[in-house]
């Protein structure tokens, strides 16, 4: 009870902090979101929409108040499948023969490749802000999950439908949500949680920890106690940043 009551009045003592040194959260893109409606997969131009047009509204909030927004709950892995989140599926635009993965990589180059039959990329360059990598061919990128899937279902994916799993795995509606990064990053990373694992650029741990946060606010996924305890204590050396979430219905 005490301490609880420690990290709410640290939370609300660090969102009185002036906001000046805030450090910018990519923005969302401004094609169309993913619908995330419960149960509706992504199979169909229907069912890809902007969540703007729902009246969900982005927030913006300093970043302890955001980490004291996320529900405290216990984790549990019992009956995870990576195969329980379809992924890649044919993505935003049908018409394009891309799939998600390449079309994250389209929208994320930093210099744009070649776009060949059946999607294949030739050219083009990324920076993995993870660890501060310039990365070329497409090849030698993957495409992390912010929050990775393991951990999602952890913290409340698992009483999701499988629609609204997929749409998970495949959300294009905010830019924080799935990263081109180096091969090597996401693997260090794995399924692990900010408790566990942080990108080894020292620039890149408030960005970092803010789009997870933002990434949980979003979908209504839970911490652990570790967890929301690693995120306060992070928080502390990020007092200027900010969270903008869209949440998804």
């Amino acid at each position: 009870m005490i301490k609880n009551l420690s990290r709410a009045a640290t939370a609300v003592a660090l969102a009185l902090l002036p906001l000046s040194l805030s450090v910018p959260v990519s923005a969302a893109p401004t094609t169309s979101a993913t619908s995330a409606t419960s149960g509706a997969p992504i199979a169909s131009a229907a069912s890809v929409g902007s969540l703007g047009s729902l009246g969900r509204a982005p927030e913006t909030v300093p970043i302890t108040v955001g980490v004291s927004r996320l529900s405290v709950v216990v984790e549990d892995r019992t009956g995870y499948e990576r195969d329980s989140f379809r992924h890649w599926n044919a993505g935003l635009n049908l018409t394009d023969g891309c799939n998600t993965r390449a079309e994250v990589l389209i929208a994320e180059a930093v210099t744009a490749p070649t776009v060949g039959e059946r999607c294949a990329l030739t050219g083009g360059s990324w920076f993995s802000y993870y660890d501060n990598q310039t990365v070329t061919p497409a090849g030698s990128l993957d495409i992390d999950h912010m929050v990775p899937l393991a951990e999602a279902w952890d913290s409340g994916a698992s009483a999701w439908t499988a629609g609204r799993r997929e749409a998970y795995a495949n959300d294009q509606g905010a830019a924080a949500s799935l990263v081109a990064v180096t091969a090597r990053a996401n693997r260090q990373k794995s399924d692990q949680d900010p408790a566990q694992w942080l990108p080894p650029a020292a620039d890149a741990l408030c960005r970092y920890v803010s789009e997870w946060t933002a990434t949980k606010l979003r979908w209504g996924l839970t911490v652990d106690e570790t967890e929301q305890d690693r995120l306060f204590a992070l928080a502390t050396e990020c007092s200027g940043t900010t969270v903008t979430y869209e949440p998804v219905p």
